[in-house]
C-alpha cells in the first residue's frame, strides 16, 4: 500500500498540467437545474490549483441538462434534435455560471468545444493543439465540452471520460482526474454488494480489471465505470496517469495533488 501511495506521490512531484473532468451528476441536480454548490466547490479549488502554479484545463459535462432545465424538461431529450437544441441553450448558461464564478477567484476562462474530428484530422488536431498552448501561456482556464449542438454520430466522441483523456493527449498533459459519483473502481458493484472493495492503485489495465467495470465494450458497467476504463486506457497508454475520485467532495482535487490515498489510480505507461 505505502509502496504504491510513494509511487503516486513521485509521480504528482513532477505534475504540471492537469486535465479535471466533471459529470452532470456533479454538476446538476436530477431535474435538470445547476448545483450551484457544487459549482462553487469545484471552481474553488480549481482556482486554487491554478494559484499553486499548475496549468488547469476543465472539461465539463452539464449542458443538456442546465438546458433542460431552462427549457423545462422534465426528462433527458431522446432525439438528436432534442439534445441538440437543449446543448445549445444550456451551454450558454453553463458557461456563464463557470464565467461569474471563476472571476470571483480572479481567473479568466476561455470555451473551445470540439468534436472527434478535432483530434484525430491532423491539421484540426495541431490547430486545437495551438490554441491550448496559447491559453495556458496566458494563464487561462480552458473549458472544454463536446460540441453537442451540432454533433451527429459520425464526428461525435460520446462521453467526456473519452473526450477529456484525448484532451489529455492534446495538451500533453501530465495527469488526469474524473471527478464521478463513485469513490473510484470497485471489484465488485458496491450498489449490490456491501463487501465490495475499492482498488486504489492499478499498475496496468487487465481483462479482470476491466471485468470489474463490467467487460470491455460494455456501457452498463459498475458506476458507468466502462468509459472511465476505456479513458484510462487512451491516457496511461500516452504516458498520462489517471485517477478517479468522488465529485461530490470538490476537495478530492486537492487531496489528490497532495498525494493522499483517495480514488483509483491507474499509473501511466511507460513510454520509451
Amino acid at each position: 500500500m505505502m509502496d504504491n501511495l510513494n509511487k503516486r506521490n513521485e509521480y504528482i512531484q513532477n505534475a504540471k498540467t492537469i486535465v479535471v473532468k466533471v459529470g452532470s451528476s456533479t454538476l446538476t441536480y436530477s431535474n435538470g437545474l445547476l448545483n450551484l454548490n457544487h459549482i462553487e466547490g469545484l471552481v474553488r479549488q480549481l482556482s486554487d490549483l491554478h494559484n499553486m502554479g499548475y496549468n488547469v484545463v476543465l472539461v465539463t459535462s452539464g449542458a443538456i441538462g442546465a438546458g433542460m432545465g431552462k427549457l423545462g424538461l422534465k426528462e433527458r431529450p431522446k432525439t438528436i434534435p432534442e439534445k441538440q437544441a437543449a446543448a445549445a441553450v444550456g451551454q450558454g448558461i453553463l458557461m456563464h455560471m463557470y464565467e461569474k464564478v471563476f472571476s470571483e477567484y480572479g481567473k479568466t476562462v476561455g470555451q473551445i468545444l470540439l468534436t472527434k474530428e478535432d483530434m484525430t484530422h491532423p491539421v484540426r488536431k495541431n490547430n486545437a493543439h495551438n490554441a491550448f498552448s496559447s491559453l495556458l501561456e496566458q494563464k487561462v482556464i480552458p473549458i472544454i465540452n463536446e460540441n453537442d449542438a451540432v454533433v451527429v454520430d459520425e464526428i461525435k466522441v460520446g462521453d467526456n471520460d473519452t473526450l477529456s483523456a484525448y484532451v489529455a493527449q492534446l495538451v500533453e498533459a501530465d495527469l488526469l482526474i474524473l471527478m464521478s459519483d463513485i469513490d473510484g473502481l470497485y471489484d465488485c458493484d458496491p450498489r449490490k454488494n456491501k463487501a465490495a472493495k475499492l482498488l486504489d492503485f492499478i499498475p496496468e489495465i487487465t481483462e479482470e480489471i476491466e471485468a470489474c467495470a463490467g467487460g470491455a465494450g460494455s456501457n452498463l458497467g459498475t458506476g458507468g465505470m466502462a468509459t472511465k476504463i476505456n479513458a484510462a486506457k487512451i491516457s496511461t497508454s500516452s504516458g498520462i496517469s489517471m485517477v478517479i475520485v468522488n465529485g461530490e467532495n470538490a476537495k478530492n482535487l486537492r487531496y489528490v495533488l497532495e498525494g493522499k490515498d483517495v480514488g483509483t489510480w491507474f499509473e501511466a505507461s511507460k513510454i520509451n
